[in-house]
């Protein structure tokens, strides 16, 4: 269904009109410039803040209809309010079904020690034990300083192979992107970032790891998927070889993605129902789910879109006065200094810069802004 010319899918409507309404409450970008990102006209734009504002998340339907729960009930039902979160969400907790209850503005909601026993008392509690939680935690002072990349684990569907493609915000934890590729391909990648970029903006950093389509192996090497992020005014981050806890955000919520979308769940028949899946539940995790590393606040209360657009056209860059600025050859090669250097295939036909350091004799490579690594010429 179209809504003033907005490709809206009526399975997602009111998922898609939740998200615009929270982020247009964080303020991050100017109200039109959101609308055009989202493909609404103001006029549409507003209407639907002013009824999220009136009416909460249930006035962004198409037909109107009564609260799920209201502020004045009283607390003779608390164990049925209780049961009925753990059995949409059967591994949330006492503490995370506790912050859902007040964000819906329930009285008098019982200690999540209290919700514990409930659930036990209904033969509810999972015995599992929980994940151990990270002692220490970082994350950048603010949205879109940094967002992680990864695919999760790949797993076979009646349709073929899916690679599950995630996006997290590292300050929000907010997720960005949780899309089925049927490879792990670059231009796979590519094609759904321009959506995701085109929606939320850019962000400055972006952390992926090692492997393909956006590293070689064990090293630290660029792609060609990476110089079209450098080209965009990314910075991109690797983490060292062999220690994926720097992307531990991502890994967290691919945890939490297999815990409560796929564990379980009976074979898959196509990429279009895990998308399915994934539709659904990303709303609930962005939107619903508290987070204990976020004071049990969710996603999109702390995230906002970045103000820095997806390009329409890639400007040529400017290097400072003191770099020797050289052309990637066909063969991926440079001269300096009656040297020949490697630069790499990525960069061939593109103009890269020898910037002097302190050390005499060693220079470091750069495409744009982009750090490649640091070249001895003694050597």
């Amino acid at each position: 269904m179209k809504e003033d010319g907005v490709p809206w899918q009526e399975t997602t409507l009111v998922a898609q009109r939740l998200e615009f309404v929270s982020l247009a409450n964080q303020n991050g970008v100017p109200f039109r410039k959101l609308c055009d990102r989202f493909g609404v006209v103001p006029k549409t734009g507003y209407k639907w803040l002013r009824r999220y504002q009136e009416q909460g998340e249930g006035g962004l339907a198409d037909l109107s209809r009564r609260p799920h729960h209201s502020p004045t009930r009283t607390n003779t039902n608390v164990e049925e309010l209780v049961c009925a979160v753990r059995r949409a969400h059967p591994v949330w907790g006492g503490r995370k079904i506790r912050a859902v209850l007040l964000r819906q503005g329930h009285r008098e909601v019982p200690a999540p020690s209290t919700i514990t026993g409930i659930l036990r008392r209904h033969g509810l509690l999972e015995l599992s034990p929980r994940p151990q939680r990270d002692l220490v935690r970082f994350e950048w002072e603010a949205p879109n300083e940094l967002w992680q990349m990864d695919f999760k684990g790949d797993f076979i569907t009646d349709g073929g192979r899916c690679y599950p493609l995630t996006v997290i915000d590292d300050h929000s934890r907010f997720n960005l992107c949780l899309e089925t590729c049927p490879n792990q391909r670059g231009d796979t990648v590519k094609d759904r970032l321009v959506a995701v970029f085109g929606r939320y903006g850019l962000p400055q950093r972006m952390l992926m790891d090692n492997g393909s389509p956006w590293g070689h192996g064990g090293g630290h090497g660029h792609t060609v998927f990476t110089t079209w992020l450098v080209d965009l005014g990314i910075a991109v981050i690797h983490p060292r070889p062999f220690h994926p806890q720097t992307q531990g955000k991502d890994e967290r919520f691919h945890l939490t993605l297999q815990r409560e979308v796929l564990a379980g769940h009976p074979p898959w028949r196509s990429l279009g129902e895990v998308q399915a899946a994934f539709d659904a539940w990303r709303p609930i995790y962005n939107h619903q789910r508290p987070h204990e590393a976020l004071d049990d606040a969710v996603p999109a209360d702390r995230y906002r879109p970045s103000p820095r657009s997806l390009p329409s056209i890639i400007e040529p860059w400017e290097y400072g006065p003191n770099d020797h600025v050289r052309k990637v050859s066909a063969n991926a090669r440079i001269s300096f200094r009656n040297r020949t250097i490697r630069v790499g295939k990525p960069f061939a036909g593109r103009h890269v810069a020898l910037r002097p350091t302190k050390t005499d004799g060693v220079v470091e490579l750069y495409y744009r802004h982009q750090f490649i690594r640091r070249i001895d010429l003694s050597q």
